[in-house]
């Protein structure tokens, strides 16, 4: 798996032969078909655990970016993190550090990333790596409304839904995001100016509604 991860990373799923995995994992050509059947098999479980270690680290509430103010208190929020005053952080602060951790994660971590876009393509030709993306979604969703915003939607009870659009939203954003650092970086938003533009979107709601 080590090998199929260095060769995407390195060569991306299309130029990635089955001799490259074998000699990044330093391992018989043989190998390949008899732990998981096929090269693309073996590829698609790669992809599919880097998209699960890029979600991990952008999402989770409780690196260092997150946490960076020391806590005098030792009062922690509904995510665990803590503050210097031991109060909550603002539900911007919660978001603008998500954002910034996706930002960040394109100079720090781009080879996962690119290899982890690529199977959001490899999706549309293959049903396994369909499904688990589709069930990784299922999973992010309540999480993200739950840590960013409390929503609390378990399955049934009456936040379910509300829970579920937020999650939702939050996905639409980063993917978002991701893409424009990708591609255009130079013009790419930075945290801060993704929080203004949906400042600003509320407000049009807000005064349509």
């Amino acid at each position: 798996m080590a090998g199929a991860r260095r060769c995407l990373e390195e060569r991306g799923y299309a130029h990635t032969t089955s001799r490259d995995i074998a000699a990044a994992a330093d391992a018989p050509l043989g190998t390949i078909n008899y732990h998981y059947g096929s090269k693309e098999a073996l590829l698609n479980a790669a992809m599919l655990e880097s998209i699960h270690e890029w979600g991990a680290k952008v999402q989770s509430p409780g690196t260092p970016a997150v946490a960076a103010a020391p806590d005098t208190t030792g009062a922690t929020d509904d995510t665990g993190v803590k503050n210097a005053t031991g109060a909550p952080p603002s539900v911007a602060a919660r978001l603008e550090t998500m954002w910034a951790r996706v930002i960040e994660s394109q100079v720090t971590d781009r080879p996962l990333l690119v290899a982890a876009t690529e199977g959001f393509a490899q999706a549309e030709r293959s049903p396994e790596v369909r499904a688990q993306i589709a069930e990784a979604y299922e999973h992010s969703r309540p999480r993200l409304a739950a840590e960013l915003h409390g929503i609390r939607g378990e399955e049934g009870s009456a936040d379910a839904a509300t829970a579920r659009a937020v999650g939702s939203v939050h996905m639409a954003l980063v993917a978002g995001l991701t893409q424009q650092w990708l591609v255009d970086p130079e013009h790419a938003p930075s945290a801060g100016e993704l929080a203004a533009g949906l400042r600003a979107i509320a407000r049009s709601l807000d005064n349509d509604g």
